[in-house]
């Protein structure tokens, strides 16, 4: 708040960081302040910490009466203690300059800055750590699809020989988690993850599909194999701008089918955790990928090239109509 020479006043400070305007809506719909959004962060702060440390983080943020936004580049009004890591975009042939959340003063800062969610790279310093498959629903709410499509994943890593772990994306979906042993190459991590789509594809074809053009996916849940390479995945325990405020939350896998995104929200979830972290206790220890896993998923066409292909092939066939 502004004092009576104009500066700006902080409403309390926690860890040497001012906090301000925390009695503000969050966002439309929120129904939550923004203090709500600091209490709950720092609630849950030695839960998403583990999740977050060592990973070039990307936030969405969202100021009063704009529209959310993406923000990868750390700011250059950031605090100097905040730790950072600079890596080469391909994508946009430039430089970027990520935030590494490591502690808690990093976490109240971003909070104080209207960062709702937590995107962090599946790069946790110099390797992957996760193979990870993005369960989304047809159009409308459909959670009770996607709990089903989870069992055939469930089921391709059973077969496999693997474990994973289970959360709410906090949205519509779900993710699966499998750790991996270190070291493992991005492109070999990158097949076993479109191996693994197309295996639990395999289950029951009528249910899931690997379509990555949306009017190929005919009702079905989408299995997404592209969170892999420098892609990012909210973390579990973040916050998400959607109405409630819902959380990315973990369950186990005899759960899924009881529960529903808007159990787990910024007001329920520490009430939830009481002092646990489901997370880091179904997690498996790191596994290392079966060689015909990786094998197969060499064969399978990456997703977002071949689409990128058909999308050009049926432009050109409309044309030509």
């Amino acid at each position: 708040m502004p004092d009576i020479v104009g500066r700006v006043t902080s409403d309390e400070t926690r860890d040497g960081v001012p906090l301000t305007n925390l009695d503000q809506p969050l966002f439309d719909g929120a129904d939550a302040t923004k203090r709500d959004l600091v209490d709950y962060l720092d609630a849950v702060s030695d839960r998403i910490l583990p999740v977050l440390r060592g990973r070039p983080l990307s936030v969405q943020r969202v100021r009063p009466g704009q529209a959310p936004f993406m923000q990868k580049n750390l700011p250059k009004y950031a605090p100097d203690w905040i730790k950072s890591v600079s890596i080469w975009a391909e994508a946009s042939q430039r430089r970027v300059t990520y935030a590494l959340c490591d502690d808690r003063r990093t976490l109240l800062w971003f909070a104080n800055q209207r960062a709702v969610e937590y995107h962090p790279a599946l790069l946790a310093r110099d390797h992957f750590t996760h193979l990870v498959l993005d369960l989304d629903p047809p159009e409308g709410e459909a959670f009770g699809l996607v709990v089903q499509a989870a069992g055939l994943v469930r089921q391709a890593l059973d077969d496999a020989g693997l474990a994973g772990a289970v959360k709410t994306s906090g949205a519509k979906g779900v993710h699966v988690f499998v750790p991996v042993v270190a070291r493992i190459a991005m492109d070999d991590l990158a097949a076993a993850t479109r191996a693994l789509a197309a295996r639990a594809e395999r289950v029951d074809p009528a249910l899931g599909t690997t379509a990555f053009i949306r009017e190929d996916r005919q009702g079905k849940v989408f299995l997404d194999s592209t969170r892999a390479g420098g892609a990012t995945v909210v973390a579990a325990y973040s916050p998400r701008i959607r109405p409630g405020t819902p959380v990315s939350f973990p369950v186990s896998w005899d759960d899924l089918d009881r529960v529903t995104p808007g159990d787990f929200t910024l007001r329920t979830a520490p009430g939830l955790l009481g002092d646990g972290d489901p997370w880091a206790e179904q997690m498996p220890e790191p596994q290392a990928l079966p060689a015909d896993l990786i094998e197969e998923g060499h064969t399978i066409p990456i997703a977002r090239v071949q689409a990128m292909h058909e999308g050009k092939r049926r432009a050109r066939a409309k044309r030509g109509d």
